[in-house]
């Protein structure tokens, strides 16, 4: 089993390498998806501002489900907590220590019903392999307790697939990967 911090650099180069832009359509079986799981009238969906040759997730805004939704982004804390802050296109962003777009907290934060989640690598089981800050395995791990209905959903390219990515207790599961190939 290769470490972590290899599988992050090889993983990282290859989604680089192979990059490509997706169309609103990626998120077709997301959309039909979230339609037949949630009845109520605004969903709470958290999703990450891309960074780095990450799937553009910004896509989904030009979809129809999006009325439905309240758009949260992370905002990580001084304490190296994140937490969701609502969001739209219009709004001002503010760049973080870690160089990646954020919202100006203005409001309380909020627990998201789905939550898109970044990635450098998946596998079969739904483990996901992140950048090695932990931010959304402590994020889980802390809300799950009480929350235990969030919903979670790894944003990839299907080659960021990998047989058997290590995992350690302090890894959490995802409960679905979204890929152009579907949702699984």
């Amino acid at each position: 089993m290769k470490s972590k911090d290899r599988l992050r650099k090889k993983y990282y180069s290859i989604r680089k390498k192979n990059y490509f832009h997706i169309k609103p359509n990626y998120f077709n079986s997301l959309i039909t998806f979230i339609e037949k799981k949630y009845k109520k009238k605004y969903i709470n969906v958290s999703i990450y501002y891309p960074f780095a040759f990450e799937i553009d997730i910004l896509k989904l805004l030009e979809t129809k489900i999006i009325r439905r939704m309240k758009v949260f982004l992370p905002v990580i804390k001084s304490s190296n907590l994140m937490n969701f802050y609502e969001w739209s296109k219009e709004d001002v962003l503010q760049i973080n220590k870690f160089g990646m777009l954020e919202p100006i907290i203005s409001k309380n934060h909020t627990i998201p019903d789905v939550m898109m989640v970044p990635l450098l690598a998946y596998d079969d089981k739904k483990n996901r392999l992140g950048y090695g800050k932990g931010f959304y395995d402590r994020y889980l791990k802390k809300y799950l307790k009480k929350y235990n209905d969030i919903l979670t959903i790894g944003v990839a390219f299907s080659f960021q697939k990998y047989h058997n990515l290590p995992v350690s207790n302090n890894d959490i599961k995802l409960n679905y990967i979204l890929t152009e190939k579907g949702i699984f």
